[in-house]
């Protein structure tokens, strides 16, 4: 007999970040003696055997649409993964579909579990080991990262620990704060110190003028950047605008981390409005989602850089060829980054790496980690169960 989903757990939580605070654009960014408190969110899918498929992450948007879908999964096989995801992505079809990357990413958990496999080896598993690029904090005015020779001391001292590629979150927030000369420092000053090391900028969509976006890629095309992403106020949204500067630049352009959907990133790709694909599970309706994307994007002759840290993701990257880096985000000379206190034995920090600046695929069952569940319902603020 096919297990069968007896109970779904979903649990909110919160942990706080020393010496972090948020700058007048959202953006997290050192600050000395602020704490900053971070909610997340965790899944536990249990069925009638001994098998529960477990996943922490996500985010309220999410877990908002989750809720309008949970009680579909009562009494179904959760090995059904791609039925399942079918089902969910028309229900929540008026939505974004963020809310299928959870609970999608348990169901592979548990099907690993059931296999007695990593999720990486579920997928084919290309390799065991990936390298991985430091992704920083956005610029701060508190002395840490704020002005381009602190960029470019960071990029030396990653360099040295063993990364082989090196992103730069710049200035947000005011008209005072955001000044493109001081960027254009930046990507000159950071190119000139670590010649190479594969260097990237994410303005995170702060640029307000076609102008601004085409003068930091011109120098970035200078410093011969392996990509550029998200310079734009649309939102990451634009095949007009994105392909019109593809047009006028070397440097490639990654985009799509705010595109959702297979079909959305596919329209995107064949519009050329993007040199690399972006894919996260968490985001793109799970490791169902994020694959489909890649091996779309493999057919295009593209690469898929997954975004952000995470054993998910670590899974998705090794089980695709077509992918260069692991993003160790955020990083920070300074301040730990924002993953979490919840892994028994797992970590994504600026320290993570090895010398060779990889980072290893968990390979028990499952996405192969332990969480640690006191410290998570310790730290509860609310939650839903169904069953």
């Amino acid at each position: 007999m096919p297990p069968k989903i007896t109970r779904i757990e979903t649990t909110e939580f919160s942990y706080m970040l020393s010496d972090v605070g948020s700058d007048p654009g959202f953006n997290l960014v050192y600050e000395p003696g602020e704490t900053t408190e971070r909610r997340l969110f965790s899944i536990r899918v249990h069925t009638d055997g001994d098998l529960t498929g477990e996943f922490v992450g996500g985010n309220s948007p999410a877990f908002a649409q989750f809720h309008e879908v949970a009680d579909y999964l009562i009494g179904k096989n959760p090995l059904r993964r791609e039925r399942h995801w079918s089902e969910m992505k028309r229900a929540l079809r008026k939505y974004d579909r963020m809310g299928i990357g959870p609970v999608d990413i348990a169901l592979w958990d548990l099907a690993g579990k059931h296999y007695g496999a990593s999720i990486a080896e579920l997928l084919g598993q290309y390799r065991e080991r990936l390298p991985a690029y430091a992704s920083t904090y956005h610029a701060d005015d508190n002395g840490g990262l704020d002005s381009p020779e602190a960029y470019a001391d960071f990029a030396e001292q990653c360099q040295e620990m063993g990364y082989g590629g090196f992103k730069i979150h710049g200035w947000g927030g005011s008209d005072e704060r955001r000044d493109i000369d001081r960027e254009i420092e930046t990507v000159r000053a950071v190119g000139q110190r670590v010649p190479g090391m594969d260097l990237m900028i994410d303005p995170a969509c702060e640029y307000e003028t076609f102008g601004d976006a085409l003068k930091v890629g011109r120098a970035c095309d200078e410093q011969e950047f392996l990509w550029y992403e998200d310079p734009f106020r649309d939102g990451g949204i634009s095949q007009h605008a994105h392909r019109k500067l593809r047009q006028q630049l070397d440097t490639p352009i990654l985009q799509t981390e705010h595109v959702r959907g297979l079909e959305s990133h596919t329209d995107f790709v064949d519009r050329e409005a993007t040199d690399f694909v972006r894919a996260d599970p968490e985001y793109d309706a799970g490791i169902t989602g994020a694959m489909k994307i890649a091996h779309m994007a493999e057919g295009h002759g593209l690469d898929v850089e997954i975004h952000s840290p995470g054993p998910a993701q670590r899974h998705c990257m090794a089980g695709m060829r077509n992918a260069n880096y692991y993003e160790m985000a955020l990083v920070h000379p300074d301040c730990q980054n924002t993953a979490p206190p919840i892994y028994e034995e797992y970590g994504d920090q600026l320290g993570s790496i090895d010398s060779e600046g990889t980072v290893p695929v968990p390979d028990g069952p499952g996405l192969g980690i332990e969480y640690d569940w006191v410290f998570i319902d310790e730290h509860k603020t609310g939650g839903r169960t169904y069953e």
